[in-house]
């Protein structure tokens, strides 16, 4: 095979490396977005959490649905409120381990790629000297 095959062959298995790169980077920063609202969401839960925390069992409980405030049962909006914070913060860990698996492919691309361009280096180095 001759050299200027090789570097053609090398330049467009680092260009799709590159683009592989680039989609990774960009799932990664979706995640970022998502766990961001999710944390918020966990954070107002949280608090709404000690709100509730903090009533009398006779308090009125109102919930807001659609443009509707409807009465609800202390206990039972404590009960809502927990399972929510139990889904977002198991939501939360998916996305962290989803996060780390993503950061993984990441580096071994990056790894990938700099030996390709060292690769690529040597080649074009060699064909200077010739």
């Amino acid at each position: 095979m001759s050299s200027s095959t090789a570097v053609r062959d090398l330049q467009r298995d680092l260009e799709n490396k590159a683009n592989d790169l680039g989609k990774i980077q960009k799932d990664i920063a979706k995640n970022h977005q998502l766990r961001k609202k999710y944390t918020i969401q966990l954070g107002e839960n949280e608090l709404v959490l000690k709100e509730l925390d903090l009533l009398e069992e006779d308090a009125n409980v109102y919930k807001l649905i659609g443009p509707v405030l409807v009465k609800q049962d202390l206990a039972e909006a404590n009960a809502n409120v927990r399972k929510r914070i139990e889904y977002i913060s198991a939501e939360l860990k998916r996305l962290d381990a989803i996060l780390q698996d993503m950061e993984e492919k990441q580096n071994n691309k990056r790894e990938a790629i700099m030996k390709l361009q060292q690769r690529l280096q040597s080649i074009q180095a060699g064909k200077a000297k010739a």
